[in-house]
């Protein structure tokens, strides 16, 4: 299962990258058509989480928060990832401007029971890190064209799914600052770094 990545590219100063697309948004001011250029940002969503709660973007408005796409049965890169994760769990833990949702891509067999117990297997008792489950098409399009990794069925794979080893960075307005290697110490040290930063950004 090969794990596909991005590096976040230009941050080597202050201010992160903003990743994505721009997209054109049509808006009548004062009678007249105007077209603005935003930035690519994270639609809303509802999943379901581990303690069997609706997730929407709303959960985690104004929060700084990183993403990533697993299951609990993975025999080949979720285990460095979910390794790579609790330390980022462990950094930022009782900080309540930052969150983690890990969302599953393997829904059949990961119920909101099975990620309850995955939860607790790794010290997960509270909020701040929600494992998520919930309509398999949707969780891959939010994937794929939100989050911009890859997340796909392959009868050919390891545990009959390849995805991404991707951790994504999300800012407090929705936006794609960082796509780093979950599977290494390094993506992750730079990825601790960078939610340093998007903690200490004045919001627009």
């Amino acid at each position: 299962m090969a794990g596909l990545f991005l590096a976040a590219c230009g941050s080597s100063g202050d201010t992160l990258p903003v990743l994505g697309q721009k997209e054109a948004v049509t808006r009548t001011v004062d009678g007249k058509t105007v077209t603005d250029s935003v930035d690519h940002t994270i639609p809303d969503f509802r999943f379901v989480s581990q303690y069997g709660d609706t997730v929407s973007a709303g959960t985690l408005a104004g929060k700084v928060y990183v993403a990533d796409f697993f299951f609990t049965t993975c025999p080949t890169i979720c285990p460095k990832m979910k390794t790579q994760m609790k330390r980022v769990y462990d950094r930022f833990k009782g900080n309540s401007n930052v969150m983690i949702l890990s969302h599953t891509i393997d829904p059949t067999r990961d119920s909101v029971a099975v990620l309850r117990d995955f939860a607790q297997s790794l010290g997960v008792k509270d909020r701040q890190w929600l494992f998520v489950t919930g309509d398999k098409d949707q969780i891959y399009d939010i994937g794929q064209n939100a989050y911009m990794v890859s997340a796909a069925e392959d009868a050919t794979a390891p545990g009959g799914v390849v995805h991404s080893g991707a951790f994504i960075l999300v800012d407090t307005q929705k936006r794609v600052r960082g796509i780093y290697d979950g599977t290494t110490p390094e993506g992750v040290d730079k990825l601790m770094a960078d939610i340093d930063k998007l903690l200490t950004e004045p919001n627009e």
